[in-house]
Order: C-alpha cells, then sequence, then structure tokens
C-alpha cells in the first residue's frame, strides 16, 4: 500500500502558485523512477480540460513525468480500458471538486473495484481535496449543492481506515463540522490542512508538509469528548497502528 492523500493546495493553474511541490516529489520519489507514469483522475472537476493541463504542465514539463488522463464523464471508456490505463500506471493522481459526484461515478463504472487492484499492486495513490478523501472509509465533504460549508459525511473505499478532512483550518466550517461528526459517529479522523499530506507505505505512516504553516491532526472521541492531537512532522515513518489506537 503506497497513498499519499494531500489536504489541499494550488497546482499553478493560471494566476496561482505552485503550493506542493515538495509532496509531489515525494510522490514521484515513491515511485523509483526517474520518469514515472502518471495518471491523472479529473471526475471530481466535471473532467475539466484545463485542470489536466495545469496538471499535464506540472507534472509532466515541470516534474518530469510522463502524464494521461483518464476521463470517466466525457467520455464512456469500457471497463478494459479503465483497467488498463489505472494498472499500468505507477502512480494515480486524482484532483479536486465534487467528492460525491466523484465517488457515485466510479462505483457505477466499477472504477472503485479497479483502484483496488492497483492499491493490492503497490501504485501508488495520491491526491488533494477531493482527491484525499477518497482513499478513507469516510470524508468530510463539501459536496452537497445547498452550499459550500454544508458539510456531510460520506463513505469512500476504506483504504486508509479513517474519516479523512482536507482544507482543515483552512476553510471555514471544517474544524467544528468535523468534531461534530467524530462526536456523533465515533472512530478516528485525520485532518490535514492545506499543503499537509498523510503518506502511507504499508503500515507505517507519516506527515510531510510543502509549507511551515501546513499541520496535520488526529481526532477520536473518550469519555464523552472529542479529543484533537497535532501529529507530528517527521522524516521518521511510524506505525500505522498508532493511528488507530484511543
Amino acid at each position: 500500500m503506497k497513498i499519499v492523500a494531500i489536504g489541499g493546495g494550488e497546482i499553478g493553474r493560471p494566476g496561482y502558485p505552485i503550493e506542493t511541490e515538495e509532496i509531489d516529489r515525494e510522490i514521484i520519489r515513491l515511485s523509483g523512477k526517474k520518469h514515472p507514469k502518471v495518471l491523472f483522475i479529473p471526475t471530481a472537476s466535471g473532467d475539466s480540460p484545463l485542470y489536466y493541463e495545469t496538471f499535464k504542465n506540472y507534472y509532466g514539463e515541470k516534474l518530469g513525468c510522463k502524464t494521461d488522463v483518464l476521463y470517466l464523464l466525457k467520455t464512456k471508456p469500457s471497463l478494459e480500458e479503465i483497467r488498463e490505463k489505472i494498472l499500468n500506471s505507477d502512480i494515480v493522481y486524482v484532483g479536486g471538486g465534487n467528492t460525491l459526484r466523484m465517488l457515485k461515478r466510479w462505483r457505477k463504472l466499477g472504477v472503485d473495484k479497479i483502484l483496488e487492484e492497483a492499491y493490492k499492486k503497490g501504485i501508488i495513490l495520491s491526491g488533494l481535496s477531493a482527491g484525499a478523501i477518497c482513499w478513507f472509509k469516510y470524508g468530510n465533504s463539501d459536496s452537497t449543492p445547498v452550499g459550500p460549508f454544508n458539510l456531510i459525511r460520506i463513505k469512500g473505499p476504506g483504504f486508509l481506515p479513517f474519516t479523512g478532512c482536507p482544507h482543515y483550518d483552512v476553510e471555514k466550517g471544517r474544524r467544528p463540522s468535523l468534531i461534530n461528526m467524530v462526536s456523533k459517529n465515533g472512530g478516528i479522523a485525520i485532518a490535514l490542512t492545506d499543503c499537509a499530506a498523510l503518506e502511507v507505505i504499508d503500515e507505517k505512516w507519516r506527515i510531510i508538509t510543502s509549507s511551515k504553516i501546513a499541520h496535520a491532526y488526529r481526532l477520536y472521541r473518550k469519555n464523552g469528548k472529542v479529543i484533537e492531537e497535532e501529529l507530528p512532522q517527521s522524516k521518521r515513518y511510524r506505525p500505522l497502528e498508532e493511528l488507530k489506537r484511543k
């Protein structure tokens, strides 16, 4: 298992800086290749061609990867075509956007099952915002149409046995919403600010960042209260079991 879930940040769209380069270079390093094949999946953004163009310029021209894209809304690829693209990649990178719409589409087409194959094969699964939530058991999501801060708990594929929350302490409503979710549903939540990422390699984890003000937190319910702990940033990997303990 190789997963890098990024809380958020810019990757160089027109008019914005690149904010996650240190994390992205770590994703590439994990592949063990100088020019890995990276598959970009922009379902959450409605298959935005501009988003892929930005990604291709960044991961392709700047970081030296071989990029490809998997459109799942604008086109109707066969299950075999989807499997071939995903399983022939070294890295899968999922873009941000509407998580709920993305997961519904994935389940309809069977993409979630193929990503599970990739997960078991050791292909790196990565992405930011919606592309981070999608690796967790549950997600703190703003995918509802009634407003960006009417946050809901959505079910993910469960590769990481936690509730994932991006943009923590960056977007209004994320923190109180997540605290409420943990208070109501229990379990353990991992909260990531922009430019912070949870890196999980097999049964070990660490927090990596691309900004001095980026942080990550673990939340859980104990004795009727929600405990929020900041997770340390370190080059050293820690046992994943540590994150599961209450």
